[in-house]
Protein backbone atom coordinates (compact mmCIF):
# COMPACT_ATOMS: atom_id res chain seq x y z
CA UNK A 1 0.00 0.00 0.00
CA UNK A 2 1.56 3.52 -1.01
CA UNK A 3 2.65 6.02 1.91
CA UNK A 4 2.21 2.84 4.32
CA UNK A 5 5.70 2.47 6.53
CA UNK A 6 8.06 -0.12 6.03
CA UNK A 7 8.61 -2.87 8.48
CA UNK A 8 11.60 -1.27 9.59
CA UNK A 9 10.67 2.00 9.93
CA UNK A 10 8.29 0.90 12.31
CA UNK A 11 10.41 -0.64 14.56
CA UNK A 12 13.01 2.14 14.16
CA UNK A 13 14.43 3.57 17.19
CA UNK A 14 16.57 6.39 18.08
CA UNK A 15 19.22 6.28 21.26
CA UNK A 16 19.99 9.56 22.35
CA UNK A 17 23.95 9.36 23.89
CA UNK A 18 24.07 12.91 26.24
CA UNK A 19 27.15 14.80 27.16
CA UNK A 20 29.34 12.06 29.43
CA UNK A 21 27.67 8.99 28.13
CA UNK A 22 27.94 6.32 26.23
CA UNK A 23 26.12 4.21 23.69
CA UNK A 24 26.96 1.13 21.26
CA UNK A 25 24.19 -1.27 19.06
CA UNK A 26 24.29 -3.91 16.88
CA UNK A 27 20.57 -3.56 15.96
CA UNK A 28 19.95 -2.66 12.61
CA UNK A 29 16.74 -0.43 13.34
CA UNK A 30 18.91 2.30 16.17
CA UNK A 31 20.36 5.31 15.19
CA UNK A 32 22.23 6.51 17.59
CA UNK A 33 21.93 10.36 18.03
CA UNK A 34 24.08 12.81 20.49
CA UNK A 35 23.39 16.60 19.94
CA UNK A 36 25.95 19.68 20.45
CA UNK A 37 28.78 19.12 20.69
CA UNK A 38 30.75 21.89 21.66
CA UNK A 39 33.88 21.68 23.58
CA UNK A 40 33.08 17.86 23.72
CA UNK A 41 33.99 15.33 21.36
CA UNK A 42 32.20 12.92 19.69
CA UNK A 43 33.84 9.51 18.85
CA UNK A 44 32.09 7.58 16.51
CA UNK A 45 33.29 3.99 15.81
CA UNK A 46 30.85 1.70 13.33
CA UNK A 47 32.94 -2.16 12.28
CA UNK A 48 30.94 -3.10 8.74
CA UNK A 49 31.34 -6.32 9.17
CA UNK A 50 29.62 -6.85 12.76
CA UNK A 51 27.17 -4.27 11.88
CA UNK A 52 28.08 -2.71 15.21
CA UNK A 53 28.54 0.91 16.12
CA UNK A 54 28.76 3.20 19.47
CA UNK A 55 29.06 6.73 20.10
CA UNK A 56 31.02 8.39 23.18
CA UNK A 57 30.39 12.04 24.01
CA UNK A 58 33.08 12.67 26.39
CA UNK A 59 33.07 16.23 28.68
CA UNK A 60 36.78 16.38 29.84
CA UNK A 61 40.03 14.74 28.99
CA UNK A 62 41.34 13.15 32.18
CA UNK A 63 39.90 11.10 34.72
CA UNK A 64 42.48 12.02 37.40
CA UNK A 65 40.27 15.49 37.80
CA UNK A 66 37.85 13.99 39.66
CA UNK A 67 38.58 9.92 40.17
CA UNK A 68 35.52 9.22 41.76
CA UNK A 69 33.08 11.00 38.95
CA UNK A 70 35.04 8.65 36.48
CA UNK A 71 34.65 5.60 38.46
CA UNK A 72 30.90 6.12 38.32
CA UNK A 73 30.60 7.81 35.22
CA UNK A 74 33.55 6.61 32.99
CA UNK A 75 32.23 8.34 29.56
CA UNK A 76 32.40 11.55 31.18
CA UNK A 77 36.09 11.33 30.51
CA UNK A 78 38.63 10.62 27.20
CA UNK A 79 40.76 8.09 28.68
CA UNK A 80 38.14 5.80 30.98
CA UNK A 81 35.17 6.49 28.07
CA UNK A 82 37.51 5.38 25.07
CA UNK A 83 38.43 1.69 26.78
CA UNK A 84 34.62 1.63 27.81
CA UNK A 85 33.14 2.41 24.24
CA UNK A 86 36.14 -0.85 23.07
CA UNK A 87 34.42 -2.80 25.44
CA UNK A 88 30.97 -2.47 24.87
CA UNK A 89 31.32 -2.35 21.14
CA UNK A 90 34.14 -5.93 22.02
CA UNK A 91 30.96 -6.88 23.45
CA UNK A 92 28.84 -6.82 20.44
CA UNK A 93 31.78 -8.88 18.47
CA UNK A 94 33.57 -5.75 16.46
CA UNK A 95 36.60 -5.95 16.03
CA UNK A 96 39.07 -2.76 16.98
CA UNK A 97 40.57 -4.15 14.12
CA UNK A 98 37.94 -3.21 11.34
CA UNK A 99 36.50 -0.17 12.91
CA UNK A 100 36.40 3.31 11.34
CA UNK A 101 36.50 6.23 13.57
CA UNK A 102 34.68 9.77 13.18
CA UNK A 103 35.95 12.67 15.84
CA UNK A 104 34.03 15.29 16.19
CA UNK A 105 33.67 18.70 18.89
CA UNK A 106 36.65 20.23 20.45
CA UNK A 107 35.23 23.75 19.76
CA UNK A 108 36.12 26.85 21.38
CA UNK A 109 32.46 28.21 22.18
CA UNK A 110 33.56 29.97 24.98
CA UNK A 111 33.56 33.75 24.14
CA UNK A 112 36.71 35.54 25.28
CA UNK A 113 39.42 34.00 26.32
CA UNK A 114 39.30 29.95 27.62
CA UNK A 115 41.83 29.87 29.85
CA UNK A 116 41.16 26.11 30.47
CA UNK A 117 40.95 25.56 26.80
CA UNK A 118 38.96 22.94 27.11
CA UNK A 119 38.02 22.09 23.34
CA UNK A 120 41.35 22.29 22.57
CA UNK A 121 42.93 19.85 25.35
CA UNK A 122 39.94 17.23 24.30
CA UNK A 123 41.46 16.99 20.51
CA UNK A 124 44.57 15.97 21.79
CA UNK A 125 43.95 13.21 24.50
CA UNK A 126 41.54 12.25 21.84
CA UNK A 127 44.29 12.26 18.54
CA UNK A 128 47.10 10.68 21.75
CA UNK A 129 44.36 7.76 23.02
CA UNK A 130 43.32 7.17 19.16
CA UNK A 131 47.03 6.63 18.46
CA UNK A 132 47.81 4.77 21.03
CA UNK A 133 44.82 2.08 20.78
CA UNK A 134 45.94 1.79 17.18
CA UNK A 135 42.50 2.40 15.66
CA UNK A 136 41.48 3.65 11.87
CA UNK A 137 40.21 7.32 11.79
CA UNK A 138 37.75 7.57 8.90
CA UNK A 139 37.26 11.24 9.06
CA UNK A 140 36.69 14.19 11.78
CA UNK A 141 35.24 17.38 12.46
CA UNK A 142 37.26 18.97 15.10
CA UNK A 143 37.82 22.36 16.72
CA UNK A 144 36.62 25.59 15.23
CA UNK A 145 33.58 27.49 17.10
CA UNK A 146 30.67 25.67 15.78
CA UNK A 147 28.51 22.82 17.67
CA UNK A 148 28.05 19.42 16.09
CA UNK A 149 25.03 17.25 16.27
CA UNK A 150 25.97 13.35 15.31
CA UNK A 151 23.19 10.39 14.31
CA UNK A 152 24.71 7.02 12.95
CA UNK A 153 22.58 4.59 11.35
CA UNK A 154 23.74 1.06 12.76
CA UNK A 155 22.07 -1.17 10.12
CA UNK A 156 24.11 0.91 6.94
CA UNK A 157 27.17 2.97 9.25
CA UNK A 158 25.89 6.09 7.71
CA UNK A 159 26.99 9.44 9.75
CA UNK A 160 24.96 12.12 9.70
CA UNK A 161 26.83 15.47 10.75
CA UNK A 162 25.19 18.62 11.67
CA UNK A 163 26.30 21.88 12.05
CA UNK A 164 25.15 25.36 12.10
CA UNK A 165 26.34 25.81 8.33
CA UNK A 166 25.29 22.57 7.38
CA UNK A 167 24.74 18.91 6.69
CA UNK A 168 27.36 16.19 5.53
CA UNK A 169 26.71 12.31 4.84
CA UNK A 170 29.83 10.67 6.19
CA UNK A 171 30.05 6.57 5.35
CA UNK A 172 31.81 4.99 7.87
CA UNK A 173 30.37 1.03 6.67
CA UNK A 174 32.64 1.23 3.41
Amino acid sequence: MPGSPSIGALFAQRVTIGVGDLAASNDAHVTLSTYALGSCVGIVAYDAAAQAGGILHFMLPESQLAPQRAASQPAMFADTGLPRLLEELAGLRADPRRLRLFLGGGAAVLQGTDPFKIGARNIQITHDLVRRSGLNVAASDLGGTVNRTLHLEVGTGMLTLKRPDGVSAIPLGS
